[in-house]
């Protein structure tokens, strides 16, 4: 019975213990839930039966690696006198002068369709203003132009990779 808005109980009748009664939740039932919806390719279920409702949700954290750094193998021992010292690694490519940078978060593609030849490859002569890549943001497919004409020396993302503003997809040197 609901009175100004409180859920009572009926006179003479004993208050139900948690955990119990038709609406009481099983934590098996939801631990089931839970088995099912990791092994699945799921985002998302909701179950309700009656009063008993039940939703689940899987959160997943995406995270981005550097695609310029090159893992890097360091040792305690000092390296034998026969090998040369290693040389001082390259500027980064985001310090490039060259370098051509998303303009916003989305996905890069290198290419028009699954099917087609990339815009640009590696040596690839561009003009100012041809098109070398697309950026998808928000269902939108983005034109990434060249900011100056010269040769495609590094091509730093892949067909369909995940890219942050700022971040250097292609140099042109």
């Amino acid at each position: 019975m609901i009175r100004n808005g409180l859920r009572t109980r009926p006179k003479g009748t004993k208050p139900t213990p948690a955990g119990t009664g038709p609406t009481a939740i099983d934590p098996d039932l939801v631990r089931t839930l839970a088995t099912l919806l990791s092994d699945s390719d799921l985002a998302e279920m909701e179950i309700e039966k009656g009063d008993l409702r039940i939703k689940l949700v899987r959160h997943t954290a995406v995270t981005y690696a550097p695609h310029m750094q090159q893992p890097v193998m360091v040792s305690a021992a000092p390296a034998p006198a026969s090998f040369p010292a290693a040389s001082a690694p390259e500027a980064p490519a985001a310090d490039h002068p060259g370098a051509v940078k998303s303009p916003m978060v989305g996905t890069v593609y290198r290419r028009a369709s699954p099917d087609a030849k990339p815009f640009v490859e590696v040596g690839s002569a561009v003009k100012a203003g041809e098109k070398i890549l697309l950026v998808e943001a928000m269902k939108t497919f983005n034109e990434i132009v060249a900011p100056r004409a010269g040769t495609v020396s590094a091509v730093l993302v892949e067909d369909g990779q995940p890219v942050e503003y700022g971040q250097p997809l292609l140099v042109i040197e």
